[in-house]
C-alpha cells in the first residue's frame, strides 16, 4: 500500500488544470488495483527526484489507485546499478514501470525485456529514442534548452552588451548519455545561433556532475577571463558549479549564467544575483500525469498524445522561464515555494528587495 504524508498544497488545482487541458486524460475510474508499479529515476545530481518528482507521482497514485503498490529506486547515476533496479522491479512484480534513464542507450535494453513480458514502460523525463516505449511523459526539454539561451541573449542585449573580439558565452550540457540532455543542448544552440554571441567554448558534463561542471568552467575562466559574457547552462546543478568557479576566481559580478529546475539552490542564487535564470517546473505535474499514463495502460486504455517523439507516443509540458522579475508571481505566488524556504539567512535582504518579503 502507499503510504504519504506529503501533500501537493497549492499545486494540486494546478496540476489538475493542467492534466484537464493536455490530453492526459485523468484516470480516476480506471479499474485497476492492487498492481505494483515502479518508479525508477537516473541519478541524485539533482535533488527534484527525491523532492518533487517521487512524492507527485506517489501521491497521485495513492489517489487514483490506493491499493497499488509503487516500488522507488535511484540508481545514482550507475547504469549496472539501474539495470538492477529494473530486473527487481520486474521480480517483484512489476507491471508498469515509469524508467527515467541514467543512459538512453542501455535503457534500450531495458524497454524491450520488460515489453516482451507484457510490462507497460513509460519513458520518463529523458526519452529513449532507439526503442519504442508505450508512452512519453516530459518537458519538452529542446524548447527549455531554446528558452534559457534566448532569455540570456535577450538579457545581454537590453543590457547593452556586445560581442567583440575574443568574446563570446560558455555553453555547459548535461550528460552526453542521457538524450533529453541532447534535446537540451540542440534547444541552447538554437536560442544561441546567428544570436551575435559566440560560443567560446562548449561542454558535456557526465552525469550531469557540478563539480565536473565547476573544474571545467574554471579552465576556461583561465582561458577566456573576462571575455566571458555569460554562460548557458543546461540545469541548475551545472549553474550553480558554473558560478561557484567564478567565485573562486574572484569575478565580481559573476556573469549571467542560465539554469533549470528550478530548485531551492538556484531560486536562492538568483534572489541574491548569483544566477540569471531557472526553468520553472514542477515536477509533480509531469510525474502525475505519468502516475494517470501507467493506470490508463494498466487498465487497457491508450493515453491520448499530443505528439509523437522518437516514434513513441508523447506529451511534452511547456515550462516557465523564471528570472528576479517575475520569481515572485511564478514561484510564491503559484505556492511551488515559499517565502520561508528561499529567505532565510543570507537571502533575506534580496528577497525584500524583490518584494518577497516586507
Amino acid at each position: 500500500m502507499i503510504k504519504s504524508s506529503w501533500k501537493l498544497g497549492g499545486l494540486a488545482a494546478l496540476t489538475l488544470s493542467l492534466l484537464a487541458g493536455t490530453g492526459v486524460a485523468v484516470a480516476q475510474n480506471a479499474k485497476v488495483s492492487n498492481a505494483t508499479v515502479a518508479f525508477l529515476m537516473p541519478d541524485q545530481a539533482s535533488t527534484r527526484y527525491e523532492e518533487h518528482d517521487f512524492p507527485g507521482f506517489k501521491a497521485e497514485m495513492e489517489k487514483l489507485c490506493p491499493t497499488c503498490k509503487v516500488i522507488y529506486q535511484n540508481a545514482d547515476a550507475n547504469v549496472s546499478r539501474q539495470q538492477q533496479q529494473f530486473n527487481s522491479a520486474i521480480s517483484q512484480g512489476a507491471k508498469a514501470i515509469v524508467l527515467d534513464p541514467v543512459d538512453s542507450s542501455a535503457a534500450v535494453s531495458l524497454v524491450k525485456q520488460a515489453q516482451s513480458q507484457g510490462i507497460k514502460v513509460i519513458a520518463y523525463d529523458r526519452p529513449v529514442p532507439d526503442a519504442k516505449a508505450d508512452f512519453y511523459v516530459s518537458f519538452d526539454n529542446q524548447a527549455i534548452g531554446k528558452s534559457i539561451a534566448a532569455s540570456l541573449v535577450q538579457h545581454l542585449k537590453k543590457a547593452n552588451v556586445t560581442a567583440g573580439s575574443g568574446t563570446g558565452v560558455l555553453q555547459i550540457n548535461g550528460s552526453p548519455t542521457d538524450a533529453a540532455a541532447g534535446l537540451i543542448k540542440k534547444g541552447i544552440h538554437e536560442g544561441l545561433d546567428n544570436s551575435g554571441y559566440p560560443i567560446l567554448a562548449e561542454y558535456d558534463t557526465p552525469e550531469w556532475a557540478p563539480p565536473k561542471a565547476q573544474q571545467w568552467a574554471s579552465g576556461q575562466i583561465t582561458r577566456f577571463n573576462k571575455n566571458i559574457l555569460g554562460v548557458v547552462a543546461a540545469n541548475d546543478g551545472t549553474a550553480g558549479g558554473a558560478i561557484a568557479a567564478f567565485k573562486a576566481a574572484g569575478m565580481n559580478p559573476v556573469p549571467p549564467v542560465t539554469g533549470n529546475d528550478a530548485t531551492i539552490a538556484a531560486l536562492q542564487l538568483i534572489i541574491s544575483g548569483d544566477q540569471y535564470n531557472t526553468i520553472s517546473k514542477p515536477s509533480e505535474i509531469v510525474a502525475a500525469a505519468a502516475a494517470n499514463v501507467a493506470v490508463q495502460l494498466l487498465a487497457g486504455e491508450t493515453p491520448k498524445a499530443d505528439t509523437t517523439l522518437f516514434n513513441t507516443p508523447s506529451k511534452l509540458f511547456v515550462p516557465a522561464v523564471i528570472t528576479a522579475e517575475n520569481l515572485k508571481a511564478e514561484i510564491i505566488d503559484k505556492k511551488i515555494n515559499t517565502a520561508d524556504q528561499l529567505c532565510s539567512g543570507r537571502y533575506a535582504e534580496g528577497c525584500k528587495k524583490l518584494g518577497i518579503t516586507q
